[in-house]
């Protein structure tokens, strides 16, 4: 399965559980999953401009937001991610959606790639008009920093569902 067609069914996901619920919606999502929320607030977003309207915040935990360096590791032979493909389905590549909030978390002890892919939506969605915030996570790593949406209390949770 492409990147394009996972995009398409997580908007498909998205909006149903959209019409199952009032009120605002926050999203999040870890790794390639903070890759997708992402990628439903950016100006390219398969949701319906109703269901964008709707989210209020989203978090990418330790997203992958330029998926250009996947093309040169080990997996893409699995992935098949082409340099069309990437520059339609980074977020980093593309203009984030009117209003769009975005938070950027990523463990402290995370892999370099992680932080730095942290970083640079920010920076650039930032110049782009996007309300940014980049939190690195002390102690965390790629296993550990997404514990934090177990505990309503934690910084984690508690910035999720922040309005």
């Amino acid at each position: 399965m492409r990147i394009s067609e996972i995009t398409r069914e997580i908007a498909a996901a998205v909006e149903r559980a959209a019409a199952m619920v009032e009120g605002p919606l926050f999203l999040a999502g870890h790794s390639a999953g903070g890759h997708l929320v992402t990628r439903m607030i950016s100006a390219m977003s398969p949701l319906p401009d109703d269901v964008r309207a709707r989210i209020s915040h989203t978090v990418s935990i330790s997203g992958v937001h330029d998926l250009r360096p996947l093309m040169k590791a080990a997996m893409n032979t699995e992935l098949r991610i082409d340099e069309a493909e990437a520059r339609v389905e980074s977020p980093a590549l593309l203009e984030p959606m009117q209003n769009a909030r975005v938070t950027c978390w990523v463990g402290s002890a995370e892999r370099p790639e992680f932080v730095r892919q942290n970083a640079l939506l920010a920076n650039i969605w930032t110049g782009l008009g996007a309300k940014t915030c980049i939190i690195e996570e002390p102690g965390r790593h790629h296993f550990d920093v997404i514990d934090g949406l177990a505990d309503p209390d934690h910084p984690l949770t508690r910035t999720l569902l922040s309005p």
